[in-house]
């Protein structure tokens, strides 16, 4: 299994801590006692659960010019006209989609273009299936122009548990549908706002595969 980038430094602390726990465990504490196979299982738990966050599995991405493709793992919370206030000014669509600690938590792009507008937003640490996390959360927010869809705004949100949003993207920069866009440690939330004449391909709930899932196409 390859491990993202993002997670060497909480890889190796995880590891120094379990081998900590491990030792305490077999110095002070004698094999009949309750007390060692708790602090051995607490070290596993933290050692495997720090690896399956981080973890970075192969996968094959869509390349489509006519389509929005998820840009994370997770599930489909919100589907909705909103008026959104940070860049357009006007009504759009906006598919939120909800990351829980299980999921990958990489971010790619979820189609080509210019990216026109990027701003990193500090806020609030609100949970991230909260409304309010849209516009309350610390956030990182970055327009991409495409020649099919116009401008598409997509918003990496902090939630309860994130404390952490990276974005790899720059003002000027041309995006790649499938490229890694950036990474939010430990749960949270991408909204991906769209034109109200994009097609929505996902309903309320469904599972969405960061690269794969077909959010959105150009509507006949």
């Amino acid at each position: 299994m390859k491990f993202h980038k993002e997670g060497r430094v909480s890889i190796v602390l995880a590891a120094l801590v379990s081998m900590i726990l491990i030792v305490i465990a077999y110095t002070l504490f004698d094999r009949g006692s309750p007390i060692q196979p708790i602090t051995l299982t607490i070290a596993a738990v933290l050692m495997l659960t720090i690896l399956q966050f981080f973890r970075s599995p192969p996968r094959r991405k869509l390349i489509m010019d006519d389509a929005i493709i998820a840009p994370a793992d997770g599930k489909v919370v919100v589907i909705e006209e909103v008026q959104d206030s940070e860049y357009f000014n006007e009504p759009v669509r906006q598919i939120s989609i909800f990351m829980s600690p299980l999921h990958v938590h990489i971010n790619w792009f979820p189609l080509a273009g210019q990216i026109i507008y990027n701003k990193y937003h500090p806020g609030k640490y609100l949970v991230a299936w909260d409304p309010k996390s849209s516009t309350d959360n610390e956030r990182h927010s970055i327009v991409i122009e495409n020649p099919a869809f116009g401008k598409v705004l997509v918003k990496q949100i902090a939630g309860a548990m994130a404390r952490r949003i990276v974005n790899y993207s720059s003002e000027g920069q041309t995006a790649e549908q499938g490229g890694e866009m950036g990474f939010i440690k430990f749960g949270s939330r991408v909204d991906v706002l769209i034109p109200l004449s994009a097609k929505v391909e996902v309903k309320l709930d469904d599972t969405s595969i960061g690269g794969q899932t077909i959010l959105a196409s150009i509507a006949e």
